[in-house]
């Protein structure tokens, strides 16, 4: 009777051991997919500066120079506007490179944007900006507004032209204060076309 009970329990105590060093063999085989697929390193979709500018610049150059305007000045608007192309209203599907609102051939996109209350609070508004099919559709547009102005003054834009202004830093000048209330506006459009040296897109 003992040597049977014996028998019995060094079966169990053998059957215990197959289990788990099968358990282990399977455990060996699927972990080393596991952490592989974890280390991977996830792709970024993030634009570089010089990508969104090489993406845009001879675009931006043919549209300025059908308009009379500096493409440094224009590329350098659209990098600092759409941070690289990166923002929402700046990536597909909105294409919209710099934040001009309403409607563009009846489309539209509803945006969160931050609106001075004529007593120097800001608060948070939603609002319709245009959207684009493509950049150069923003990029004409763009152009356009610059070159006929406001609807209510038509010459609002226009010491921005070449033709006005005799270097792309009296262009960002004109713009600061009116296409964008920074103080530094145009500082920081000129950093932006000395760094990526922009110039070579003007003619």
């Amino acid at each position: 009777m003992m040597r049977k009970t014996t028998q019995l329990l060094l079966g169990v105590f053998i059957a215990i051991i197959l289990v788990v060093f099968c358990g282990l063999l399977l455990i060996k085989q699927f972990i080393p997919d596991q952490v592989a697929e974890v280390k991977k390193p996830v792709v970024s979709e993030y634009k570089s500066t010089e990508d969104f500018i090489n993406e845009i610049g001879k675009t931006a150059e043919k549209v300025a120079s059908k308009y009379g305007l500096y493409a440094s000045v224009m590329i350098a608007q659209a990098t600092l506007e759409s941070d690289s192309g990166n923002s929402e209203l700046g990536s597909e599907p909105n294409y919209n490179l710099f934040g001009i609102k309403g409607k563009f051939n009846g489309q539209s996109v509803l945006y969160p944007t931050q609106e001075d209350d004529g007593k120097g609070n800001m608060r948070t508004i939603n609002a319709n900006f245009r959207q684009y099919p493509s950049y150069e559709d923003s990029m004409t547009d763009y152009a356009k507004l610059l070159v006929n102005g406001t609807s209510w003054n038509k010459t609002y834009y226009k010491q921005t032209f070449k033709s006005n202004a005799a270097t792309y830093k009296e262009a960002t000048e004109a713009l600061t204060g009116r296409y964008a209330t920074d103080s530094r506006y145009d500082k920081k459009l000129n950093a932006l076309i000395k760094q990526y040296q922009l110039q070579q897109y003007d003619h």
